[in-house]
């Protein structure tokens, strides 16, 4: 990775810690940051690689851990609970958490800071973007829900699926497409046809060969899509953050 990331904890209002990397931003400072969030799999070393490309695009990179309160195996399960009754608001607070942190850094402007999220992470994005904090959101392969008022007060969106994902493919773009266009609020959204779920994402491990294992999701790496859905975020953030 070309940036070595630092670790913090960030204290919670609770009394918790949690834990997060930072990438610091290649070039000037202050620079615009971004709160990147992992996939299922956690904070492992492909979230990581992709927080390091943010850094070496010039944004200072904060990967908040959203497994930090127990182990890996409660924390997935809770959390996977918590989406499927829409009661997402302790990993919401978490990433809003993360945010504060990186916008009291002193080389980090507090003005132009961007969440960025994949997979599960995709979905939390897109709706820590609608609490006010946020200049744009990246949303990969998130999950989009179905009552658009969720979605009230989301900021500028850039977001892509994969058609071969059958789970939280094209439906869920367009029915992004239609809850932003009637809210009036800027946004990206492409549907790879290539592609399927995960395909940022270069997993190696137990963890790659669970992503392998076929599924309606289709999960797996997909170089075009990835660089042009990495082209897509970088125009539209370098628009709506830097």
């Amino acid at each position: 990775m070309p940036t070595s990331p630092r670790p913090l904890q960030i204290p919670l209002s609770d009394g918790a810690n949690l834990r997060a990397e930072l990438f610091p931003a290649a070039g000037e400072t202050p620079s615009p940051g971004v709160v990147v969030l992992h996939e299922s799999f956690g904070l492992n070393d492909d979230i990581r690689r992709l927080a390091a490309r943010f850094a070496k695009a010039g944004y200072a990179a904060l990967a908040p851990d959203l497994y930090s309160h127990g182990t890996r195996l409660v924390c997935l399960t809770r959390v996977l609970v918590d989406m499927l009754s829409g009661g997402v608001s302790r990993e919401i607070a978490d990433i809003h958490a993360a945010r504060d942190a990186l916008a009291a850094m002193d080389d980090v402007d507090a003005q132009r800071i961007a969440v960025a999220g994949f997979c599960q992470g995709g979905g939390f994005a897109l709706i820590a973007a609608t609490r006010p904090g946020f200049s744009a959101a990246a949303v990969n392969y998130g999950v989009v829900p179905s009552d658009r008022s969720k979605l009230d007060g989301v900021c500028p969106v850039v977001a892509s699926y994969g058609a071969k994902d059958r789970v939280v493919g094209r439906a869920h773009a367009e029915r992004l497409e239609r809850h932003l266009s009637a809210l009036g609020v800027p946004h990206d959204i492409k549907t790879y046809d290539g592609a399927g779920h995960s395909f940022y994402s270069k997993v190696d491990g137990w963890q790659g060969m669970l992503a392998r294992v076929p599924t309606p999701m289709a999960v797996g790496y997909d170089e075009q899509a990835a660089e042009d859905g990495w082209r897509r975020v970088l125009a539209f953030f370098e628009e709506h953050v830097s």
